[in-house]
């Protein structure tokens, strides 16, 4: 007779299933798109190789950026090793797009911690630079104020930029049909206005990009969505080709622009992180589906919930106190694959200001492609937990710190595994 095993893994499992389903559909299709760009552009195995010096005529680099704009329905791209972090690609790309005298408008509240000093008035700041920023909160359901925002669009506006993912806040991600519907708002009432996207985390998370819905420029980080959990480092920056031409030429000089930019590594990395992205993407979101169903079983408050509309890959638990977000956060790092042994605890972080608790047990130090979960210890004491390569490996850890906050139905979800 068939054994039914009846525990909690296996009811979140079989709730989740339809959802489930739906991003694999979705897989499918973006795994056709990147298939159709590959062709297009003739990817050969001679284009994985790198360059040394200037890396003037570095066919591989030239062909990595045609495909991405290809893939993102963009007119060019700037996909870079030396560009370090997603933080360093929107920084770039606003310095690139903004000049002394203009207005930035963020439509979207205000942004994540690690990009106020970009804005903020230290020497190296827009703002030192001549650049005004104006911070439009979101309305009180978390979505896009577009009336506010309309009402910001005075005066000599360069760029809205749209914080795509939550960051720390407790707020929904910005679906592409806000970005859709603000863009269409920036081009009624300031036509010489750029919209600009972070579309850190949101990549592959819907069926089209911000540029496929008119934003001029979005950009992001390769050691998150975009890099498939294979590229060591980088980011990328597509849009229109002219912006894309300013903002390689901060990137580098001007008059030399994308020109130039050696990686003598080789860019099969590159070109197989961008080819496995719609998968590795799915995977996450079916691992951040099971984190969501399983904590809101166990009573827990969660955003977005298992079965809501998601536009970025990020998962959001609450917990009670700082003693269960920190047992919750080091059990991530016990269930990872690198420094498994290592137990994080609160610190100070460059760019955060409080301390921040961090588990990365990953292959390419700092990746939220893979899975990760990170708090600022504040009130709420939530855990932003991103990533995963394999659904399987979520569940598991999900599984794990739940046990290890006292749920033994978890526990034995485990065992069942094994």
């Amino acid at each position: 007779m068939e054994t039914i095993i009846n525990d909690v893994r296996t009811i979140i499992a079989q709730r989740i299933a339809p959802v489930c389903a739906d991003i694999r559909a979705r897989e499918w299709r973006l795994q056709e798109r990147a298939l159709q760009a590959f062709h297009a552009h003739r990817v050969s195995s001679w284009h994985m190789h790198g360059s040394t010096g200037y890396g003037y005529g570095d066919v591989g680099r030239e062909t990595l950026e045609r495909v991405y704009a290809t893939v993102f329905g963009a007119e060019a791209a700037l996909v870079r090793p030396h560009i370090a972090s997603g933080t360093h690609a929107i920084a770039v790309a606003l310095f690139g797009m903004l000049r002394p005298g203009d207005t930035l408008v963020f439509a979207t509240g205000t942004p994540y911690d690690t990009l106020l000093p970009v804005l903020g008035s230290g020497p190296g700041s827009l703002q030192a630079w001549g650049v005004q920023t104006r911070i439009v909160p979101l309305a009180s359901d978390g979505s896009v104020d577009f009336d506010a925002v309309q009402r910001a669009l005075s005066g000599r506006v360069g760029v809205v930029a749209v914080q795509r993912a939550r960051g720390y806040a407790r707020r929904p991600a910005v679906s592409i049909a806000s970005i859709d519907a603000l863009v269409q708002c920036v081009r009624a009432h300031a036509p010489l206005a750029s919209v600009f996207v972070d579309n850190c985390y949101g990549e592959w998370v819907e069926d089209v990009e911000p540029t496929h819905v008119g934003a001029d420029v979005c950009a992001g980080s390769l050691i998150k969505n975009a890099g498939g959990g294979i590229a060591p480092t980088g980011g990328y920056v597509v849009g229109k080709a002219e912006l894309i031409g300013r903002i390689a030429e901060r990137l580098y000089a001007p008059g030399v622009a994308g020109a130039i930019g050696a990686y003598d590594s080789g860019y099969r990395a590159f070109f197989q992180g961008l080819w496995m992205a719609p998968h590795s993407v799915a995977q996450a979101m079916e691992g951040a589906v099971f984190a969501a169903a399983l904590f809101a079983h166990l009573g827990y408050d969660v955003d977005p919930l298992w079965d809501q509309m998601r536009a970025d890959s990020v998962q959001t638990i609450a917990f009670d106190n700082e003693k269960q977000l920190c047992t919750f956060v080091q059990t991530i790092q016990q269930s990872s694959p690198i420094d498994a042994h290592v137990c994080p605890t609160p610190g100070p972080m460059p760019g955060y200001a409080c301390d921040i608790i961090m588990a990365g047990g990953t292959f390419v130090q700092g990746a939220s492609s893979e899975l990760s979960a990170d708090a600022p210890l504040r009130p709420p004491y939530t855990a932003f937990v991103q990533g995963g390569l394999s659904a399987g490996h979520v569940a598991t850890a999900m599984l794990r710190a739940a046990a290890r906050l006292g749920h033994e139905e978890c526990a034995v979800g485990l065992r069942n595994i094994r």
